[in-house]
């Protein structure tokens, strides 16, 4: 039987839980090494992801680069268990920074660091309580994104995350005069508990701080290939990497198109690593019928490793 073409999927903000990849450091040798790497980049960041507070974690600028941390360390412990290579990977939106590390084009310290920052920019780019964010379902993507371009003030699709799941961002009072109108179309919007609007043109600060980070740091061409979120294709190259990630901060995130993409490069399993299986259950959504699989601790590796049942 042919060995199966992985595409390796990486989680963003809300997948983080206290104890996160806490287990894989004590099962995992090249896990470990990975985390000790993160904790050398950021000392405290690993007591964050472990004891909490859940309140500290929860901040941007922790759960960034602890997310981050746990993607790279699961698919360093995959790789170790004898797990083949992913021929592609992608990250929605902050796992995207995780799949360039996977691919060994982004350093992992180098990573921590910048998410860190891009936190922080993101956090202060909206006062609080100016902007809101809600997952719109029961209705297709372009029927939300219509009802967003025919609303008053700034509210856009921030994530399309499934056929029949959209996120809106932008201002509180748009976003809420938006989710009324998709109502009466026979939509549910359910407002979300998030410390800024991300994904929208409200996000720009956060971008333009982002930019001088990644226009010094270093980047190799990639293993494999990487659909990125802004264009739901392969990353041409390394250097277009530091462009596509700036925008990403403004840009929805593609990602009913990248899982498409990556069926149509010839994935032929989608394995979430890093912490919580939420993509696992888009891609079921998106791919119905698609082999997944999520790694997230020494028994979710064992499982997704052992034999699949013809």
């Amino acid at each position: 039987m042919a060995e199966a073409a992985i595409a390796a999927l990486f989680p963003g903000q809300g997948s983080q839980v206290i104890g996160m990849a806490n287990d894989l450091y004590h099962g995992s040798r090249a896990a470990r090494r990975v985390l000790d790497e993160a904790e050398g980049a950021l000392p405290g960041l690993l007591a964050q992801m472990w004891e909490g507070p859940a309140e500290e974690l929860q901040r941007t600028s922790n759960q960034q680069p602890a997310l981050v941390a746990a993607g790279a360390a699961a698919y360093a412990a995959w790789l170790e268990a004898g797990g083949p290579e992913a021929r592609f990977a992608a990250g929605h939106s902050l796992g995207e920074f995780t799949a360039l590390v996977a691919a060994g084009s982004l350093r992992l310290a180098d990573a921590v660091r910048i998410v860190r920052a891009r936190g922080d920019a993101m956090q202060s780019a909206v006062p609080e309580g100016i902007g809101a964010m809600a997952a719109v379902v029961r209705i297709d993507g372009d029927r939300v994104a219509r009802a967003c371009a025919e609303t008053d003030g700034v509210v856009e699709v921030a994530n399309r995350n499934a056929p029949q799941q959209t996120v809106i961002s932008g201002e509180a009072e748009a976003v809420a005069r938006a989710s009324a109108r998709l109502a009466l179309e026979g939509a549910r919007a359910i407002p979300l508990k998030v410390s800024a609007p991300f994904h929208c043109s409200l996000m720009r600060p956060a971008a333009e701080a982002l930019a001088p980070l990644l226009r010094d740091v270093a980047l190799a061409e990639p293993a494999f290939a990487v659909v990125c979120n802004v264009t739901a294709d392969v990353l041409p190259d390394a250097h277009a990497a530091r462009d596509l990630l700036v925008r990403q901060v403004t840009a929805p995130v593609r990602w009913v198109e990248t899982l498409e993409r990556l069926r149509t490069l010839g994935a032929t399993r989608y394995v979430e690593f890093g912490s919580g299986t939420v993509l696992a259950g888009l891609v079921a959504r998106t791919l119905p019928g698609a082999d997944v699989a999520s790694v997230h601790d020494m028994a979710s590796l064992h499982g997704a490793r052992a034999p699949r049942s013809a």
